[in-house]
């Protein structure tokens, strides 16, 4: 609050000006007083421009475009370590006062290390399903796709061991193929206009894993198949949080689904979720960690919980809404809970040493192997599956002639809020 004057101004009781210089002298020191401390002033100024101008400069010259293709790890596209956050959704009902809880928040500041991890190897799979995206046309070689997507993670994120790397294997899987495919090598398969495929990869820093996924077809044809899995996607992360039952999000998700239809060459089916694939939780170095979000109802009555990662993710179907295995298996993983087996075969302890080291128990394909110098191992492969050291995890399949979309996103139940980690501007 201002002091009121009540003289009345700046005057003195005589009526004079105290300040006015009283003599010639004293006239022409006050201007050179002013001009002086102007100058000053405007040196300041222009002083402080410069400055400003070479800060911004040096901000400038200090971030990094991503070049194309994309070369520059994401480390140093984000040097602070602030890495982008995912889409934030509040939580329903009686959850929304964890938004505003002082105790909640501290929680997050104390996980935000691992929070910087994931958003990391989120970025980066923004990143490269952009790429990605750009250069998909029909008559790509699938083992050519999968090799430029995987060579592409592999330099923004920096792999490193099994600190930083590609958490599992590129799932490419065509039309009636809803899962678990990616090209063995030397295989000839060709991605052409009509087919609708499923892009599935995921990252990982610190064994901390963004599982994501999207479809790509080119023929209009099939978007409506593409819609009803993605906007399917999208009322299962809208469903889910803390203290939620998995079986309630299925439900919802099951009646998006199955509210569209699709116009296939003159004939109309309707999208059936299938109801043996399902969403899961996730854990470090774990990608399936115990609990399935069901994608139609009549699933668990398990809540959800503080803390925990999900992969929601929706596959929509022409066909009978049901899978089976079938194909040349590539996929491939340790058991997670597997103690130590006794193995005869000394190719089969030399492998697992190989699959220790490189992989541990996220999953791997044969190519990965290839890559990694190892040769004629398919015998101890099959050594490791049928002692329970290694889960094979063959292509799962609707009814041939069908198709299937799929949308997938990682999800984290934050103490304040629901965080769609992997979400980005393209789904």
């Amino acid at each position: 609050m201002a002091k009121e004057d009540t003289n009345g101004g700046a005057g003195t009781s005589n009526g004079m000006v105290s300040d006015v210089p009283a003599t010639v002298e004293e006239v022409n020191d006050k201007v050179d007083e002013l001009t002086l401390a102007d100058s000053s002033e405007t040196g300041v100024q222009e002083a402080a421009k410069k400055k400003k101008k070479k800060n911004k400069s040096k901000r400038k010259k200090e971030t990094k475009e991503q070049t194309d293709p994309p070369t520059i790890p994401v480390s140093e596209l984000f040097s602070q370590g602030n890495f982008p956050e995912g889409e934030i959704q509040q939580y329903k009902d009686d959850n929304l006062w964890r938004s505003t809880s002082e105790e909640k928040r501290d929680l997050e500041r104390l996980e935000k290390p691992m929070y910087d991890s994931v958003r990391q190897a989120a970025e980066v799979h923004r990143q490269v399903r952009k790429y990605i995206r750009s250069i998909l046309k029909p008559g790509m070689l699938m083992v050519d796709l999968c090799e430029t997507l995987e060579n592409t993670v592999r330099k923004l994120i920096s792999e490193n061991g099994l600190q930083a790397g590609i958490a599992f294997p590129t799932g490419c899987s065509l039309n009636w193929v809803a899962a678990h495919w990616t090209p063995n090598s030397g295989d000839k398969t060709v991605l052409q206009y009509d087919d609708v495929m499923k892009l599935d990869f995921g990252t990982h820093i610190n064994g901390h894993i963004v599982d994501c996924a999207f479809t790509v077809a080119f023929n209009p044809m099939f978007d409506p198949l593409l819609e009803a899995s993605r906007e399917a996607t999208n009322t299962g992360i809208k469903e889910a949080g803390i203290d939620v039952r998995l079986c309630d999000i299925g439900a919802a998700i099951q009646e998006v689904m199955e509210s569209y239809e699709v116009e296939i060459n003159g004939k109309v089916f309707q999208v059936k979720s299938i109801r043996n694939l399902n969403g899961h939780s996730i854990g470090p170095y774990q990608i399936h960690a115990g609990k399935s979000v069901p994608i139609v109802k009549g699933g668990e009555q398990t809540k959800m919980e503080e803390g925990e990662f999900y992969a929601i993710e929706t596959f929509g179907s022409t066909g009978k809404g049901y899978v089976r295995e079938d194909l040349e298996c590539s996929h491939y993983m340790k058991n997670f809970d597997v103690g130590h087996v006794p193995l005869r075969l000394p190719r089969a302890k030399q492998l697992l040493a190989t699959i220790d080291k490189n992989f541990s128990t996220l999953a791997f394909c044969r190519r990965y192997l290839d890559r990694l110098d190892e040769t004629k191992y398919l015998m101890a492969l099959k050594n490791l599956c049928d002692a329970g050291v290694v889960q094979p995890y063959p292509p799962l399949c609707d009814t041939k002639g069908s198709y299937v979309s799929q949308f997938e996103h990682t999800i984290l139940l934050r103490p304040t809020c629901k965080e769609v980690i992997s979400r980005g501007s393209d789904y």
